[in-house]
């Protein structure tokens, strides 16, 4: 078998969330994340697909949402993402905390964890998320939205994420197959439940970690909970390349699907997070100009023909808009 090529890392991460207006409000407004791309989820076309990134859509920066308002609560557990985190830059996270305790964000004391700082944090639907505090080298490819916080602590894409498996055995394998490399092992911090996580690192520098902690807790997937983690696979060629990969593992891959936005691959790796392969092309911007991202429904081809009836089924939403003011506090 061909060594596929690395993976730089995460592509995205894609949630479930319960009410839109509220999951629009916190991401955009209390965040400080761009809406880049507000469509439907292709699956299930009566519910929203919600996309936060940095200014330009890089690859490493999307947060994604799919708001189901009738699905209960979910329960974080073994087999899914405990945990999704983003990098903040070194000395930002004073001003995060003041800005949770101004608009009543349920945040827990910092933890230090593989020599970095963490802020671990909620949103209004539960999702467990984190801020790391890290160096933002000069030439990094994300591209700070300062519409509602000054660039000078605005999230720069995703830092890690963290995965709960009963075995975690076949699941590293796996990982160093994709291409990242074990790092080092540390005593857990915070209210993890497992005593030690091994961290793997891919190329980066964007969502270059994938955190796995051996645990056995009872999962529910709803709302508060991550639907799949996504890794780059840039090109189609990378793509199939990794797709052989993960199938000669005793894995079951899809056929590669095409998302409108980017090519996808899924599987489920052996302790159940279901995985993600994932092109960077051809982009957010290739639908609408990159200054109008966010501000339309798009409804990707085959349900253009669908819109009278697909808007009529979606709730109405309202994205937040900042006075001047705030941006430059």
């Amino acid at each position: 078998m061909t060594t596929p090529t690395p993976t730089p890392g995460i592509h995205h991460v894609t949630c479930i969330a319960g009410d839109p207006q509220q999951n629009l409000d916190f991401w955009v407004e209390t965040l400080g994340l761009r809406l880049a791309k507000r469509s439907i989820n292709q699956d299930d076309p009566s519910t929203y697909h919600f996309f936060f990134t940095d200014a330009k859509g890089t690859p490493g920066t999307s947060m994604t949402f799919f708001p189901w308002s009738d699905l209960p609560q979910g329960k974080v557990g073994t087999g899914q993402v405990s945990r999704t985190a983003f990098r903040v830059p070194n000395g930002s996270l004073d001003y995060w905390e003041d800005r949770f305790d101004q608009y009543e964000v349920e945040y827990d004391d910092r933890v230090g964890r593989f020599g970095e700082t963490v802020l671990p944090f909620r949103d209004p639907d539960g999702l467990p998320v984190e801020l790391v505090a890290v160096e933002i080298p000069e030439d990094d490819p994300t591209v700070p939205w300062d519409e509602f916080v000054p660039e000078k602590h605005a999230i720069r894409g995703f830092h890690s994420v963290t995965l709960w498996e009963a075995d975690p055995q076949p699941t590293e394998d796996l990982l160093q197959t994709m291409g990242f490399e074990e790092v080092g092992t540390e005593q857990s911090a915070g209210d993890d439940p497992a005593d030690e996580r091994t961290r793997f690192a891919a190329r980066g520098p964007v969502g270059k970690y994938v955190d796995v902690l051996p645990t056995i807790e009872s999962s529910r997937q709803g709302r508060g909970t991550v639907h799949h983690v996504a890794f780059q696979t840039p090109t189609d060629e990378d793509q199939a390349e990794m797709r052989n990969a993960v199938q000669s593992q005793g894995l079951r891959p899809t056929n590669q699907i095409n998302r409108h936005w980017f090519r996808s691959v899924y599987f489920r790796e052996s302790g159940g997070v279901l995985f993600e392969l994932a092109t960077n092309g051809p982009g957010y911007d290739s639908d609408e100009p990159l200054d109008e991202l966010g501000e339309r429904l798009v409804l990707p081809g085959q349900f253009e023909n669908r819109r009278e009836e697909i808007e009529a089924g979606l709730p109405d939403v309202t994205i937040p808009r900042a006075d001047s003011a705030e941006a430059d506090d």
